[in-house]
């Protein structure tokens, strides 16, 4: 019998536990499995272990791992697989496989546009956008957001993209902001590159507001959670479109 197993980041944050609640409801709809189950990383409960051993209490034969992060960070290479290895060993007749994180896709940087497009038309080539990443010391992640900056300047017709982050890279979500801000010739579009709200949502929306305050013309784009396109792709990596991750299994 086939249980999925969606892995959250998990945040302190009630208001982002609710949205990742109702965002796998609406998911769960779109998957054909019995046994269908979300769990957090960390902060949250329930964690890896208690749904894990839900799904296998249920009956699962199968576990499909499907871990709602957006990049492959550290908690993807390294702190699910150290959660997921005694729980594979112990139930060691259970075929366990896990998709990829979203990764850079055209999908995701088209449902971005449109997120921002919603709350800001019309954007002119005059305008800026600054992307907010969560941040990691890991070099594929820059990487990646480079290729998210280049994406998101095609698709906006802006040529002034910046990218910073919350935490573990530079520059820092307050440096980026100053920076554009006092370059800007037009309006400041800021885009949370977050699934749901939490405590860093929190963080942004209170240094935009002052910015505001100050005279500053910026708009705030939405979670990418909200965005239709990031359930679709949940869903089908569910539903079978499946990467096994070898360091997980073994």
């Amino acid at each position: 019998m086939k249980a999925v197993l969606y892995i959250g980041h998990g945040t302190r944050s009630k208001k982002g536990a609710a949205e990742a609640n109702l965002f796998i409801e609406s998911v769960m709809k779109k998957v054909d499995a019995p046994i269908q189950k979300l769990c957090f990383l960390e902060l949250t409960e329930p964690y890896i272990k208690e749904g894990f051993e839900h799904c296998v209490r249920e009956g699962a034969t199968e576990i499909v791992i499907v871990p709602l992060f957006l990049l492959a960070a550290g908690h993807i290479k390294q702190d699910i697989p150290e959660e997921l290895a005694p729980l594979i060993e112990k139930y060691s007749g259970i075929n366990v496989s896990m998709a990829d994180p979203f990764g850079v896709q055209d999908s995701i940087l088209d449902a971005i546009s449109e997120l921002a497009a919603a709350e800001a038309e019309p954007i002119s080539a005059d305008d800026s956008v600054l992307i907010v990443g969560r941040g990691s010391s890991d070099p594929s992640i820059l990487r990646a957001f480079d290729s998210i900056k280049s994406g998101i300047s095609q698709r906006l017709r802006v040529k002034n993209v910046q990218v910073c982050y919350l935490a573990a890279a530079a520059p820092s979500f307050q440096d980026g902001l100053d920076s554009i801000c006092q370059k800007a010739s037009g309006n400041v579009i800021v885009i949370p590159y977050l699934l749901f709200s939490g405590l860093l949502l929190n963080e942004v929306v209170r240094e935009v507001n002052k910015k505001v305050k100050a005279g500053c013309t910026v708009t705030l784009t939405d979670t990418l959670g909200k965005h239709a396109v990031i359930q679709n792709l949940v869903a089908e990596k569910a539903n079978g479109e499946v990467n096994i991750n070898a360091a997980v299994i073994h």
